[in-house]
């Protein structure tokens, strides 16, 4: 499983939190970066703005993922000990 080879690599649901707002903010610098510098225009830096803007539901959904793989984990140890 994905999430728990991430866990044990010692990725935690905040960083894929602060990766998703991160992506956002990347999101509208790349725009407005790309429409100033770009020859092509509007459609250029729309495209880029998608592209980046795209990652922010997949940390999203993995910092959500590793959420419930703490939580879980968390109690699984807790009833243990």
């Amino acid at each position: 499983m994905i999430v728990k080879l991430l866990h044990e690599k010692g990725m935690k649901s905040e960083y894929a939190y602060s990766a998703a707002f991160a992506s956002i903010g990347l999101s509208i610098v790349s725009w407005c970066g790309s429409m100033k510098v770009e020859p092509a225009g509007v459609s250029r830096a729309d495209r880029w703005g998608i592209f980046v803007g795209e990652w922010a539901p997949t940390f999203f959904a993995l910092g959500l993922a590793l959420a419930n793989y703490e939580r879980d984990h968390e109690s699984l140890h807790s009833v243990t000990h």
